[in-house]
């Protein structure tokens, strides 16, 4: 049984509250990343994975592997393990349509993505799910499916290869194949498991129990017969934010009793809200997140107005007593989106000890991340609804293990 201790609800526990569907600590606070991966029993991503990783691939290890924003995992040293040898895997993350833009957030799955896909050279399915939007945010089936086209231009903007990359919604792809892996699932896992693990209660509407099982199937490479024919043994590998740690628990559950592996994951933390690390981006408040539809205005006004600054009340408090950087979200933006390290170090030294001010570190943070957003927003604009039914389309990829 997997980890079958941690199946009590999320809802149980008094300090946070972390699934799918909410993220929030006690009294507004910070999530406790170490008692997350005690409570979903995932292990610590270490510095020897990430020194193999490098090895393996001959290339430096991204920044949010260096920089322990992808900080949590299970079973990627057998993933490691199985290349070293010589055998392939697949990738597999996805994107709930809930919005009509992505905000930085979001982006950041399919950034490191996308360095996984080109440093291993692996296959890639992205599913969207616009059946659980439809279903937990009383969208209706139409726009559900209107927004998951948009949000796939989104992600075809972040550079992945036609080639090797398979796109699809749930309401278009559910059906055969996959379908029959959703029913298999179903099967294994009883009501009183699904309430434990995803906390749901008898006011859901059943629509609710019924999705685990479609966010599960992606991980079986014979839910992809036009892709992976005849290699239902293929690691998958999952790329995710730890809240999506339940289906996961759940489907590493249910795999050996179908014959089939269990998917690995690579888990991150959260990209905090510009008001503090309480948690996520909420897509709810527009204020709590600089969206890849920004303009340069907008991200400097809100970087300026909302990002909660670790500086002190006067400047000769902080030249005194310097930031703490612990809270400053402007530092920990840069942690994510400065790629130079050694650039990065200078702001945390400088700032932290007070040489630098909060406006010098808002600054420099506004311009990485207007260079990021119009670069991102330049390549969605040359993405046409052509490319889109190419990543879309239900066809073989030769090339995706060259």
């Amino acid at each position: 049984m997997e980890v079958d201790k941690k199946d009590e609800r999320e809802s149980d526990s008094s300090e946070q509250v972390v699934n799918p569907w909410e993220v929030s600590a006690k009294d507004g606070g910070k999530i406790d990343y170490d008692k997350l991966i005690d409570k979903f029993g995932c292990q610590r991503l270490d510095e020897s994975l990430i020194d193999r990783v490098q090895r393996l691939t001959s290339r430096q290890p991204h920044v949010f592997l260096r920089r322990g924003v992808f900080f949590a995992h299970r079973d990627f040293n057998e993933i490691l393990d199985a290349y070293e040898k010589g055998d392939k895997f697949y990738l597999y993350t996805g994107r709930g349509p809930s919005s009509e833009a992505l905000h930085l957030g979001h982006l950041i799955p399919f950034m490191f993505t996308k360095y996984l896909q080109e440093a291993f050279k692996v296959p890639l399915v992205i599913q969207l799910t616009d059946d659980e939007k439809c279903m937990w945010k009383n969208l209706s089936v139409e726009e559900s499916q209107r927004l998951a086209r948009e949000n796939a231009k989104d992600i075809i903007a972040c550079g992945f290869d036609v080639t090797k990359t398979f796109i699809f919604s749930d309401f278009d792809y559910v059906g055969g194949a996959f379908y029959k892996n959703m029913v298999k699932v179903s099967k294994c896992v009883t009501l009183n498991k699904a309430m434990g693990i995803f906390g749901f209660s008898g006011e859901d509407h059943i629509g609710k129990l019924s999705f685990p099982p479609v966010q599960a199937v992606p991980s079986f490479p014979s839910s992809f017969p036009h892709l992976f024919p005849g290699k239902d043994n293929l690691r998958c590998l999952i790329p995710c934010a730890i809240d999506q740690d339940p289906y996961f628990r759940m489907t590493r559950d249910v795999a050996p009793r179908l014959g089939y592996s269990k998917p690995a994951l690579i888990e991150s933390s959260f990209f905090p809200a510009l008001q503090g690390e309480n948690g996520k981006m909420s897509a709810s408040d527009p204020n709590s997140a600089i969206y890849v539809t920004d303009t340069a205005k907008d991200i400097k006004n809100k970087i300026n107005r909302y990002a909660f600054s670790g500086g002190q009340d006067s400047v000769e408090k902080h030249r005194e007593l310097g930031a703490n950087l612990e809270v400053d979200i402007p530092v920990k933006y840069l942690s994510f989106f400065l790629e130079d390290d050694s650039e990065l170090e200078h702001i945390k030294k400088e700032y932290g000890e007070g040489r630098m001010l909060t406006g010098e570190v808002k600054k420099r943070l506004t311009e990485v991340l207007t260079e990021m957003v119009e670069r991102h927003r330049r390549s969605r604009a040359a993405v046409t609804d052509e490319m889109v039914d190419a990543f879309m389309a239900v066809r073989p990829l030769p090339s995706m293990f060259e």
